[in-house]
C-alpha cells in the first residue's frame, strides 16, 4: 500500500536573479514494508524535498498524498495534525528540548500524543538497541552529537508512527551505529510494515534498503 505520494512537485524560492529552483517535476512513491533511500550530496535538493513529502513546507506546484489523502491542499492544523498521528521525523537539527532529560523528551511526546505511543518495554527495548539506555537522565548539552542524533531517532519512533521520515539519521555515526541504525529502519519497514524514506549521503546504508534513489539539481531517478 502507498503511504506517500509525490506528484510532478516543484518547488521554488526567490525572484530575478535570486530565483531558485531547488525541485524539479519530482515524482516519487514511498510503499509501506519498504525501506526508501534518497541519495544526494549537500544542496541537491533532499532535505527540501524530504520536508515538502512530509508537509513541513508546501511546494509551489504538484501534489503530495498520504495514505491517498492530499495534504498540500490543507489548512495548516489539518496538516498538523496528519503528521502528528501517522508521521515521525528525525531531522538534522534535532529538535530535542533543552531543558528536559531524556527521559522527559518521552514525557512530553505523551502529553502531546495520548496515541499509539510505544509501550514502557518496547521504549527500554528501543533505547537499549541504539545504545543510549543509560542516557535517561542526561540533557540535551551533556550528550555528543552521536549520541543526540540515536535519542532523536528514538524519539521520532517512540509514537509508532506509519510512516518515518529521517534526514542524515547517520551523519554524526560511526560505521558500528551505522550497521545498528539500518538494521533497525530495515526491521521497522519489514516486520512492522511502515513505509521509511531516508534522505541522506551515506551510501554505508544502500545495504539495508529495499529501493535507492538518486536526487541531483533537483531531479529524483531510482538506482
Amino acid at each position: 500500500m502507498t503511504a506517500i505520494s509525490v506528484k510532478n512537485v516543484n518547488k521554488e524560492f526567490g525572484s530575478g536573479t535570486n530565483h531558485v529552483k531547488v525541485l524539479n517535476n519530482i515524482d516519487f512513491a514511498a510503499e509501506k514494508g519498504e525501506l526508501n533511500l534518497v541519495i544526494g550530496p549537500s544542496g541537491s535538493g533532499k532535505s527540501t524535498f524530504l520536508t515538502i513529502a512530509g508537509g513541513l513546507q508546501t511546494p509551489t506546484s504538484g501534489d503530495i498524498y498520504i495514505d491517498d489523502q492530499q495534504i498540500n491542499g490543507q489548512s495548516a492544523k489539518s496538516r498538523e495534525k496528519t503528521r502528528l498521528q501517522k508521521i515521525g521525523f528525525v531531522l538534522q537539527s534535532y529538535n530535542l528540548v533543552p531543558y528536559l532529560t531524556v527521559k522527559e523528551q518521552f514525557t512530553l511526546v505523551d502529553r502531546v500524543n495520548k496515541g499509539n505511543n510505544l509501550s514502557k518495554e518496547e521504549l527500554q527495548e528501543l533505547l537499549e538497541t541504539l545504545g543510549i539506555a543509560n542516557l535517561v537522565n542526561k540533557y540535551p548539552s551533556e550528550l555528543s552529537g552521536g549520541q543526540s542524533q540515536r535519542v532523536a531517532i528514538a524519539r521520532a519512533l517512540y509514537t509508532n508512527p506509519e510512516i518515518v521520515l529521517a534526514d542524515e539519521p547517520t551523519a554524526a555515526l560511526d560505521s558500528a551505529r551505522v550497521i545498528e541504525v539500518g538494521k533497525l529502519m530495515r526491521d521497522l519497514a519489514h516486520k512492522n510494515n511502515k513505509a521509511i524514506v531516508v534522505v541522506t549521503h551515506d551510501h554505508r546504508l544502500e545495504e539495508f534498503a529495499d529501493n535507492v534513489y538518486e536526487i541531483m539539481d533537483g531531479n529524483i531517478t531510482k538506482q
